[in-house]
């Protein structure tokens, strides 16, 4: 005879229903038989470690068979105890042995659609046989389980042995507890800001780099050299600088024929990895066989001066160059050596010694840099008619025209006109993406749609454009004469066009009362207008700290190495990308930058990416993406540090996978507080979002437009920020996509906020009933006092809020929002889904598995049109209710409607509304297990279900 295992381990972030603590324990049901685990008092993350054992009485039905492992907490006697969370797992995914068992994480499902559940339990389950469990009795604690009826707990149940209840085994293993895998983890970096006494008093600034660690690196500045020897027979000095300390060795470019050159060229060398007392700076002479010694420097590294920020740049010094042998050379040479730190303004251009293999043309790509965004602008062109339009073969009928305007490679069309007609009349307006410099030129054409043929061109410089702030007067619509491209540059021709030529009458405007958007709305940083003259002052400072990194996901393991690792933050219109680490899964940056906050509902983004463009790489090499977060700077307190290691989590076809974790401290500091506060009532964007919406179908594009502009302008600078890393800080691909994850996971958030007024009516509910008799008293002694004041009832309700909000501020997050995958239904999504998912658009699978989504999309949106169908019914009940569509029920409605009216003129309100409310109230003794008269008479009412066709 087989027997089922169900090893209950623990659980994790369970709910409590009545206070903020529980006393779970764990039932499960397996084919008529009912077993449970001890109590966890007081705890919402329980370990049980527990064993139970179940009896199997038809092995070959047992895949069809299914265990339900249920989560409860117990109450005092007397009283059911609370749901928290239920799995179902078949028979089908159980092991039949031990060895191929694992504990497996599940999450906790709801039992009805209101109820409020949370958290996941671990079970290991398995399948013996008789033999293996006569060998699991030894050595082995007893406990016991309830019968079909389970008892109210009442203490410590030590009296199993007298119930006569069966007998089980518990087996007490080792704690494997382990922390959950996509969490967020607090740190304790020793940052400078923390090692502060008082860093949150007057000096809430305190230097450049207190939000990260202190790295020393040995800084050495190659500026110049004079008076080289000639090396070679010809006279010629291809000169170059070699800086060796241990193995690390840097070399500068060597330039030809010069016995005077200039470098000025910086190196650092992190102090932790010094391998030598020694600095040697050594000049030699690039040959095609062996380089040539021309001299040397030497420096005792404990006696470089060290140097840290504010102090001035340390003065470079002439250095005579001696020969292998300590002999003082001809020619000398300009350096300066010192001890600093990653607050050193030569930091972000020096040469680092983990970048030995990267080659001159490549340095600059693994380089910190900061850039801007280009100021956007919102282009308006409004085309009103046209005058004059005669095409090339008159003997044709008028053209079916419209016009195209293409500006900075964005295009977009008019509707053709009305009516065919020489002066087409079209009305239509037309926006655009345009940047700061105005350097690009508007096209307008002019075309028939139905031969193809141009009628006309003019080209307008987009600096000439004049621009609008706020809702002043609009500019002026302008004629503007139409060329035709066909014509030939003669004085004939030019008198021709001299006196006649098609017209057009456009409006064109910029308009710099805007916010050009170029990231998600709900994920914005910037919510400035364009124009300099209406931005609003800072509000405070935000201070990002990137640390380091660690278990990054392999890269470039194809090409036998690791990860070249870089972060790229964007907030407002500032980017900034940190040094390029070689060949590392757990890179320290320890770099720290500053933004000016504005508005504090906004977002930074943090990305991590592998550098493609180092030695070897193809120029249309693209860096891949490796994670990126998000956090709102609203959620953060202000003058506290956090620090943070951040999952970087990515969805991938095969299912949720992290590819490491990134340690950031944050702090936001504000310095207006007054203006800060007020920001909470004024709207997010600029006003003229508001006085002249832009239509909605238009925002998607003008962003898309907008992202295209940003992209292509940082992607120019140097070194360049490439364009992948841009898309994906900016970008939510297939953001508007169908997801049957994404549906599930925005309808569990639903449930959440409606399980919350489920909880209020279950409250009155229990008021009602009189579950808890001093709860009860209590709110009839509140209700009698607010009907004979009725001045307390708003006052009351506002206190009453003040009260809660104060109670829920020892509950408060204590760490910034991240990633949450099982709010997003990523950790247990079925495989089809995500596939799904990442399908294209049109799809390119197969038509059975097209043809099986598509069921499975109809069943779904099936239960969806019940659910919607249910409440039109329900409102089409309250409009019968005067409709006359029942006529008794309508009569016997305005009659009873009547006798209120009556009685309530008659009845002070007061008393009125005592008797209704202690009737509401009455104790059960005086109440019956029917529904109520106005339920009944309610759901008698007709609906126009009754016309629908099934």
């Amino acid at each position: 005879m087989a027997n089922l295992v169900v090893h209950v381990l623990d659980a994790a972030g369970l709910l409590s229903k009545h206070a903020h603590s529980a006393s779970p324990f764990v039932e499960v049901h397996f084919d008529h038989q009912k077993q449970r685990t001890l109590t966890k008092h007081t705890h919402l993350h329980p370990y049980w470690n527990q064993e139970l054992l179940f009896n199997i009485s038809d092995p070959k039905a047992f895949p069809d068979k299914t265990i339900d492992v249920v989560v409860y907490s117990e109450r005092k006697s007397g009283h059911c105890p609370d749901f928290l969370g239920r799995v179902r797992i078949s028979g089908m995914s159980v092991p039949l042995s031990e060895q191929d068992a694992d504990i497996q994480r599940y999450p906790l499902h709801k039992r009805g659609l209101f109820s409020n559940v949370k958290g996941d339990i671990g079970v290991r389950m398995y399948v013996i046989h008789d033999h293996e469990s006569t060998k699991k009795d030894k050595g082995v604690k007893t406990f016991h389980s309830i019968g079909a009826k389970r008892p109210p707990p009442v203490g410590p149940r030590m009296d199993f042995a007298r119930t006569g209840l069966s007998v089980m085994t518990v087996k007490h293993l080792p704690i494997q507890m382990q922390s959950p895998e996509f969490a967020l983890v607090e740190t304790s970096q020793p940052l400078p800001a923390r090692l502060q006494s008082g860093y949150r008093g007057k000096d809430k600034i305190i230097s450049t780099y207190d939000m990260v660690e202190q790295m020393h690196f040995l800084y050495v500045n190659v500026v110049k050299a004079q008076d080289l020897p000639a090396m070679d027979i010809s006279g010629r000095l291809d000169p170059y600088v070699e800086v060796k300390i241990g193995n690390y060795k840097g070399v500068t470019k060597y330039l030809e024929k010069n016995q005077n050159p200039i470098w000025k060229q910086s190196f650092a060398f992190p102090k932790e990895r010094l391998q030598a007392n020694l600095l040697e700076v050594t000049v030699k002479d690039k040959d095609l066989v062996k380089d040539d010694f021309v001299g040397k420097v030497v420096f005792h590294i404990p006696e470089v001066p060290l140097r840290v920020p504010p102090d001035s740049p340390l003065a470079p010094q002439w250095y005579k160059l001696v020969d292998e042998e300590g002999i003082k050379a001809e020619g000398e040479v300009m350096l300066a050596v010192w001890m600093g730190t990653q607050a050193d303004e030569s930091f972000p251009d020096a040469w680092h010694s983990d970048a030995h293999s990267i080659s001159h043309g490549n340095l600059a790509n693994t380089r910190s840099k900061v850039y801007f965004s280009p100021k956007l602008y919102y282009l308006r062109a409004h085309v009103i008619e046209a005058q004059d339009l005669i095409p090339s073969d008159k003997s044709k009928p008028p053209p079916d025209a419209f016009v195209r305007i293409q500006f900075c490679n964005q295009g977009k069309v008019t509707r053709p006109s009305q009516m065919r007609v020489i002066n087409p009349i079209w009305n239509e307006e037309l926006m655009f993406v345009a940047s700061d410099p105005f350097e690009d030129f508007i096209i307008i054409t002019v075309e028939d749609r139905g031969t193809g043929e141009i009628l006309g061109r003019v080209i307008i410089p987009s600096r000439e454009v004049p621009q609008r702030i706020e809702s002043t007067k609009l500019p002026d619509a302008r004629w503007y004469n139409l060329h035709h491209p066909s014509i030939a540059q003669t004085e004939e021709t030019e008198k021709k066009k001299e006196k006649f030529s098609s017209k057009i009458h456009v409006r064109l405007w910029i308009d710099s009362g805007y916010h050009v958007l170029d990231e998600p709305t709900h994920f914005s940083s910037d919510l400035q207008p364009s124009s300099k003259i209406l931005r609003k002052n800072s509000i405070g400072v935000l201070d990002l700290g990137i640390l380091s990194a660690r278990n990054l996901l392999p890269m470039k393991y194809k090409e036998g190495r690791t990860t070249d690792a870089y972060c790229v933050a964007k907030y407002g219109n500032k980017w900034v990308r940190t040094r390029t680490l070689l060949d590392t899964l757990a890179p320290r940056w320890n770099e720290q930058y500053t933004w000016e906050v504005y508005d504090p509902c906004t977002v930074i983004t943090i990305g991590v990416f592998d550098n493609a463009h180092t030695n070897g790489s193809k120029e249309d090499a693209k860096d891949q993406r490796i994670g990126k977060i998000r956090i709102r700077l609203s959620t953060l307190e202000t003058d506290k540090i956090y620090t943070h290691s951040y999952p970087l989590l990515v969805l991938h076809p095969s299912g949720l996978k992290k590819h490491g974790e990134l340690q950031l401290a944050l702090r936001f500091t504000c310095t207006a507080w007054a203006n800060m506060l007020t920001l909470y009532g004024k709207p997010l964007l600029p006003k003229m979002h508001y006085l002249q919406p832009i239509p909605v179908r238009h925002i998607e594009l003008l962003r898309f437009q907008a992202m295209n502009i940003v992209a292509a302008r940082l992607s120019r600078a140097e070194p360049p920020l490439p364009r992948e890393a841009v898309e994906y800080i900016l970008l939510d691909v297939d953001y508007h996509m169908f997801s049957l994850r994404r549906s599930k996971a925005n309808f569990n958030r639903v449930m959440s906020l409606l399980s919350g007024a489920t909880a209020i009516y279950q409250w009155f509910n229990d008021v009602c009933i009189w579950r808890n008799p001093n709860t009860t008293c209590l709110v009839h002694v509140l209700f009698l006092i607010l009907v004979c004041y009725p001045e307390l009832i708003l006052p009351t309700i506002f206190l009453y809020l003040f009260v809660i909000g104060i109670w829920n501020y020892r509950f408060r997050p204590r760490y910034p929002p991240h990633l949450n995958a099982r709010l997003s239904q990523a950790e247990h999504v079925h495989p089809d889904e995500l596939d799904e998912e990442f399908d294209s658009f049109p799809t390119t699978k197969h038509m059975d598995t097209v043809r099986m989504r598509y069921d499975r999309l109809r069943s779904v949106a099936g239960k969806m049109q019940t659910v919607v169908g249910d409440l039109a019914t329900q409102v089409e009940r309250a409009q019968a209710i005067l409709g006359w569509r029942d006529p008794r029920a309508t009569a016997l409605f305005i009659i009873y409607s009547l006798m209120w009216a009556v009685f309530m003129y008659v009845t002070p309100f007061q008393v009125a509304a005592i008797l209704i409310g202690l009737y509401i109230l009455r104790h059960p003794r005086f109440r019956r297990n029917f529904p109520s008269v106005p339920v009944n008479f309610f759901k008698r009412l007709p609906s126009k279900a009754d016309m629908m066709l099934l």
